[in-house]
C-alpha cells in the first residue's frame, strides 16, 4: 500500500481524484547553530510542477539535498512516492532524476558517454540505453556534437547534457536546483520548454529557482521561502491576487524625464523600468488623468501607458520583507 494521502478535490466544476506524490513533514536543517531549513512542511501532488522560490540563502538547495537523501535532516522526514528517504533511500533515489545546482558533467567524456555512463548506473540494457541516450541529444540540440568531449561545450551546452543525464532513467520525480542559472538565452528556453514537455507527460518536477519569472512561467503552485521558512504556498495567480491593492501605472514618455517628477499626490513609489516608469498607487484612476495632464502641461508626449496588477514580484518583495522585519 503507497504511503499515500487521497483527497478529492474540485477542478472546473468535476470531482478529480489526486494522490501526494512527495510530503514533507516538519524538515529541519543545521550548520553549527545556524539554521538554514527551519520545520518546513508541504506536499506535491502526482504530476504537479511544483516551485521552490526564494532569494540565494533561503534554505532552497538545503532542502533539494535533504529530499534526494544528500543531507539527513535534523528532524522530519520526507517521503518520496512510497518510499521514506532515510529508511529506503535505495528504492526512492531509483525514482528520482537529479540536477544539482552545482553539478558537472564528465568533461573529459564525450557527450553520449556520459549519458551512456548513467544509464549503466541505473541498469538500464545496452541497446536501450543507447537509443534514450541518442534521442535526449536529439531533444537538447546535441546530437552533432555526441562524440565530442564535454569539455570543449559552452556553459550552456553542459547544463543541458546535466538535465539529460538527470532524464535517463525516465524519472517519476525530477528535482532541478536552479538548471537555468547563468546561462545564454537559447538554453533557458530550450531547458525551460524541456521541463514543460516532461511535466505535459506526467513527470512530477520540483524546481528551485531565485527567477520570479521563470516560476510564474512554469510552477503550477510556488513555495516562497525566505531565512529557511515558507512564508507562502498557492498558484502564482492566487498570490498575486493577495496584494490586489498594490496596483501599478506603467508610462513612457517621448522625451526624458526625471523620477522626482512623477511623484504625485496618491503615488506611493516610482520606479525606473528599462525606458518606461513605473507608479504604484492604490488609486489609479486619481492617477492617470494627473499623468496626462503632466504630458501636456510640458510637451512631453505620453506614447505608452498601462496599469497593471499586481505580480509574483510583488508579492515576493512583500512576503520576504516581511519575514525580514519579523525575525528576532
Amino acid at each position: 500500500m503507497l504511503l499515500k494521502e487521497r483527497y478529492i478535490r474540485m477542478d472546473n466544476s468535476r470531482e478529480v481524484e489526486s494522490m501526494h506524490t512527495i510530503r514533507v513533514l516538519d524538515l529541519t536543517k543545521e550548520f553549527n547553530g545556524f539554521i538554514a531549513v527551519d520545520h518546513i512542511s508541504f506536499v506535491v501532488d502526482v504530476g504537479e510542477l511544483f516551485g521552490l522560490l526564494g532569494p540565494n540563502g533561503a534554505g532552497k538547495t538545503t532542502t533539494i539535498r535533504m529530499l534526494t537523501g544528500i543531507l539527513k535532516p535534523a528532524t522530519g522526514t520526507a517521503y518520496i512516492g512510497e518510499y521514506d528517504i532515510q529508511k529506503n533511500p535505495l528504492e526512492a533515489k531509483q525514482l528520482m532524476g537529479i540536477v544539482p545546482e552545482m553539478a558537472n558533467a564528465y568533461i573529459d567524456l564525450s557527450a553520449i558517454r556520459n549519458l551512456l555512463l548513467i544509464g549503466e548506473l541505473y541498469g538500464i540494457l545496452k541497446k536501450k540505453r543507447i537509443e534514450k541516450a541518442e534521442n535526449l541529444l536529439r531533444l537538447f540540440g546535441l546530437y552533432e556534437k555526441r562524440h565530442q568531449k564535454v569539455r570543449t561545450f559552452s556553459k550552456g551546452m553542459k547544463q543541458r547534457i546535466i538535465v539529460a543525464m538527470g532524464l535517463m532513467n525516465d524519472p517519476r520525480f525530477l528535482f532541478l536546483d536552479e538548471p537555468t542559472s547563468g546561462l545564454d538565452v537559447e538554453s533557458v528556453r530550450l531547458i525551460r520548454k524541456l521541463i514543460r514537455e516532461y511535466n505535459n507527460k506526467g513527470t512530477t518536477i520540483i524546481l528551485t529557482t531565485h527567477n520570479i519569472e521563470e516560476a510564474n512561467q512554469l510552477c503550477d503552485r510556488v513555495a516562497i521561502m525566505n531565512y529557511g521558512k515558507i512564508v507562502a504556498i498557492d498558484r502564482p495567480e492566487r498570490l498575486k491576487r493577495t496584494i490586489v491593492s498594490t496596483t501599478s501605472i506603467e508610462v513612457a514618455f517621448d522625451g526624458k524625464v526625471e523620477v522626482k517628477e512623477l511623484i504625485f499626490k496618491g503615488v506611493v513609489k516610482v520606479k525606473k523600468v528599462g525606458d518606461k516608469f513605473r507608479l504604484y498607487t492604490e488609486k489609479p484612476e486619481d492617477v492617470i488623468p494627473v499623468l496626462v495632464k503632466y504630458g501636456e502641461s510640458s510637451g512631453n508626449k505620453i506614447i505608452s501607458l498601462n496599469t497593471l496588477a499586481p505580480n509574483l514580484e510583488d508579492v515576493f518583495v512583500k512576503l520576504t520583507k516581511r519575514e525580514k522585519n519579523e525575525r528576532p
